[in-house]
């Protein structure tokens, strides 16, 4: 059973490296192509592909300019420790015990648009690439292109006989589970309920992502049917609205939802709605 998580947009590297292995990505040689793409941009072009600030654009451009082959140890972090946001804060893994991040190490993989795929003792560099970048390089439009199917063919060949936990959002799932994937994937919904509606909040569901990645790596689940016991933050498991691949997590909506939402002012017209993509980047 291997899990795969979204990366995160807030990184730290400050934090010091949780132990004395540190690997190297698996795609280096895809990852050093890609940054020649990049650092052929100027910052205005970077702002426009990217769609982001002028400030974000100048900071990203210099990175990419920083960015050195082979990385440094003494500069650059482990993934799991440089990656911040709600879904490694969910995760927690200040916290876990070495034992515990060897078996993440070996059971979990954190999909990038820049390096690929990433375990968790992978040595990276600051950055900010989306998945759903449309940078054109020679090998298509995007950075779905860009990966085409090298992505996919990892888990194919690695893990045939594996099942894929998807914790990752939507667009950085779609580059591993696609047409040429070969592989079982059950994909975990957390939903908040409500007066009988169900909705997924998307901070929520992020947390509870980390959250269920934690819990995976703590008891060191092999078998995804013991995932059906996970209680974490109130949710719980609902066979009626799960299917083979979709395995839904519900829990009461959190009061503390319903004060921020009240505080909030309302729309002439409209409703307040609360939000419900999970496609983001974590």
């Amino acid at each position: 059973m291997i899990v795969i998580l979204s990366p995160s947009k807030t990184q730290d590297f400050e934090n010091v490296n949780r132990t004395d292995i540190q690997t190297q990505p698996e795609f280096m040689l895809d990852t050093k192509e890609l940054l020649e793409e990049v650092q052929k941009r100027e910052i205005n072009e970077l702002q426009e592909v990217m769609q982001v600030s002028e400030r974000l654009a100048f900071l990203n451009y210099n990175r990419f300019q920083d960015i050195q082959f082979p990385f440094n140890p003494d500069y650059d972090r482990q993934a799991i420790v440089a990656f911040r946001g709600d879904v490694y804060e969910g995760l927690d893994s200040d916290t876990l015990t070495d034992e515990e991040l060897l078996f993440a190490q070996a059971n979990l993989r954190i999909i990038s648009g820049f390096y690929g795929i990433l375990r968790p003792f992978d040595l990276i560099q600051p950055y900010r690439l989306e998945m759903k970048t449309p940078l054109k390089t020679a090998r298509g439009k995007n950075l779905y292109e860009f990966w085409g199917k090298f992505l996919t063919d990892y888990f194919n060949t690695r893990y045939s006989d594996d099942t894929i936990i998807n914790l990752a959002s939507q667009e950085y799932a779609k580059a591993i589970i696609n047409r040429h994937f070969k592989l079982k994937a059950i994909t975990p919904v957390f939903k908040e309920e409500k007066d009988g509606e169900l909705k997924t909040v998307a901070i929520y569901a992020k947390k509870a992502r980390g959250k269920m990645a934690r819990y995976i790596i703590q008891n060191k689940i092999k078998q995804p049917s013991k995932l059906k016991f996970f209680e974490e933050e109130g949710y719980k498991f609902n066979e009626e609205l799960s299917s083979n691949t979709e395995w839904f997590f519900i829990r009461p909506r959190p009061e503390k939802l319903d004060s921020v939402e009240a505080k909030e002012p309302k729309k002439r017209g409209r409703k307040p709605k609360v939000k419900t993509s999970t496609t983001e980047e974590e």
